[in-house]
């Protein structure tokens, strides 16, 4: 175990100066071309990279419909009363899933627009992010409102945003988010509403009955078990949220 530790010690020390000419890295370099473009150089390509990578999970969860779809399940799962039924990693796994499908169509613009034209090297880095988050940008002022986009609007001082188009992703962004909290609220609270009322359906005849030691959430949970079942629960849930992204 030692000796593995060792090794892999060294490679980390000493493989950079490998690929390294004479023995010198090659320097973070930031030089303008005859066209006024910037040229990052590839140490400097791979620095950005890698920091864009560490945001990754973040931009997966805030900048799709990772928030809304989590936010929904985690709601119908405490409706039914099921408090750790499906596990949270079964509800982020469908979440994520769910949200590749929905995603699935603005991916493939964002590589098609920005990936793909930079690694056939036809744009540069900078070309590449700006035509690689318009079609992020796009999905996001759909789902975004327009009281909320305003309310960010404003509180960050931008005052020549004539539409809703212009808004920087900076304000952007926070407007989304906002949305897709209120949206996600608006979708559980509907899927509340049948549970409660079976809820109550079943305590006013247990207290009919006398039985008033008797947990109403313990008779309820089998029936609200089977209404779910029995009306195709799952697949109404999955299919309203796809669809209130506009997928069909």
């Amino acid at each position: 175990m030692r000796l593995t530790k060792l090794f892999v010690l060294a490679i980390a020390m000493f493989a950079p100066m490998a690929f390294a000419k004479d023995g010198v890295l090659p320097a973070v370099t930031v030089t303008t071309g005859a066209d006024g473009s910037t040229q990052y150089s590839v140490t400097m390509q791979i620095l950005l990279l890698m920091t864009a990578m560490s945001f990754i999970p973040a931009m997966v969860i805030m900048l799709t419909s990772f928030t809304r779809i989590i936010v929904v399940l985690s709601i119908l799962r405490q409706a039914i009363g099921l408090q750790q039924t499906p596990s949270n990693q079964v509800l982020i796994g469908i979440s994520l899933f769910l949200s590749f499908f929905i995603m699935s169509p603005i991916f493939n613009k964002v590589y098609e627009q920005g990936v793909k034209p930079y690694m056939d090297d036809k744009v540069t880095i900078e070309q590449a992010y700006e035509a690689g988050k318009k079609p992020i940008m796009a999905f996001m002022l759909s789902q975004t409102r327009v009281t909320d986009l305003q309310t960010f609007i404003d509180i960050s001082g931008y005052k020549n945003i004539d539409k809703p188009e212009d808004a920087p992703i900076s304000v952007l962004i926070p407007a989304f988010i906002t949305s897709e909290l209120k949206t996600a609220f608006q979708i559980g609270f509907m899927l509340f509403v049948p549970f409660l009322v079976l809820d109550l359906v079943v305590a006013s005849i247990l207290m009919a009955m006398g039985m008033m030691m008797l947990s109403p959430m313990i008779v309820s949970l089998p029936f609200k078990i089977m209404l779910f079942v029995l009306v195709d629960g799952w697949s109404l849930v999955m299919g309203t949220l796809a669809n209130s992204f506009g997928i069909t």
